[in-house]
């Protein structure tokens, strides 16, 4: 394991000018990092299951000198809402709708990671009209793999129902290709979260696209890939746990518009993991004409 120097969610944020706090959009009561002049293009950046918006925050700076970059919480996740039901891909589609509503943004550029790309996939596809650019950073949706998904659900649980330090860094352990990049403040900000009254049922409640059933239904199908519209970026890397370089080969090959990147002795949080390299093959994407 590499010995790195200590980092933090703050290092990362102290020197950007940025605000932290929520909108109401429609009913969901959705917490967000925001960076960058609200007279540029909006940029949404979607983080994966059980995450929260601090999976961008080594991303923040060098994309708010070219968008108004919001990273949000998902209901259900980190501080925002947490709707008291199984949370299915249309709910989210509908928060990511009501904060553009509530932004007074028309249409937005996006970037998701995991179920963050998953989201991102199934709005480019049904709001063809909202979307600018996306980006599907090991984006889930297209596998239903049981070995993965037990994985992940226990991990989670086992965090949500103890939410020790040993369980939540096991939890983020599973994200990096290389465990020591998962810091210990890192850990804290992600207890914090898990330690909130109710967490376990809200556990529950974002754990549901991990019953194989449930998943069926909100998949994205071959189909649903050849029908975006929009300029895509495919970013893979070639140490995600949740699937094989392969796949994405096959995303891209479907979506109409795409275009491949692979990064190397990443896992699954490359904007974290590699952040200049991730920043580079990003905005290069999001701003080319």
């Amino acid at each position: 394991m590499t010995t790195r120097p200590y980092s933090s969610v703050w290092s990362d944020l102290a020197p950007l000018p940025f605000s932290q706090g929520y909108l109401q959009a429609g009913p969901y009561r959705t917490r967000y990092l925001h960076a960058g002049g609200e007279d540029k293009p909006v940029l949404l950046m979607l983080h994966g299951i059980t995450g929260h918006a601090e999976a961008y925050v080594r991303n923040l700076a060098a994309h708010a000198e070219h968008f108004s970059v919001w990273a949000i919480d998902f209901i259900g996740h980190g501080w925002s809402d947490k709707p008291d039901h199984p949370l299915e891909i249309p709910h989210y589609l509908d928060q990511v709708e009501h904060v553009l509503d509530a932004l007074g943004a028309r249409k937005a550029y996006f970037t998701g990671e995991s179920l963050g790309g998953w989201v991102t996939a199934k709005f480019a596809q049904t709001r063809p009209g909202r979307v600018d650019r996306i980006v599907l950073n090991t984006m889930g949706g297209t596998m239903a793999n049981p070995q993965v998904m037990e994985r992940l659900y226990t991990l989670s649980m086992e965090a949500a129902k103890d939410p020790s330090w040993e369980r939540v860094k096991a939890r983020l352990e599973w994200l990096m290709a290389d465990p020591s990049m998962v810091t210990d403040d890192l850990i804290r900000t992600r207890q914090a979260i898990f330690q909130q009254p109710g967490w376990l049922e809200a556990c529950k409640a974002n754990m549901a696209l991990q019953d194989l059933e449930t998943r069926k239904r909100n998949m994205v199908t071959d189909d649903d890939l050849r029908a975006i519209a929009a300029p895509a970026l495919v970013l893979w890397t070639t140490k995600d746990p949740s699937g094989p370089v392969d796949e994405a080969r096959r995303i891209a090959s479907l979506i109409p518009d795409a275009q491949l990147a692979v990064m190397e002795n990443c896992g699954h949080w490359p904007q974290y993991e590699d952040t200049a390299t991730f920043n580079g093959i990003h905005l290069d994407f999001l701003l080319a004409r």
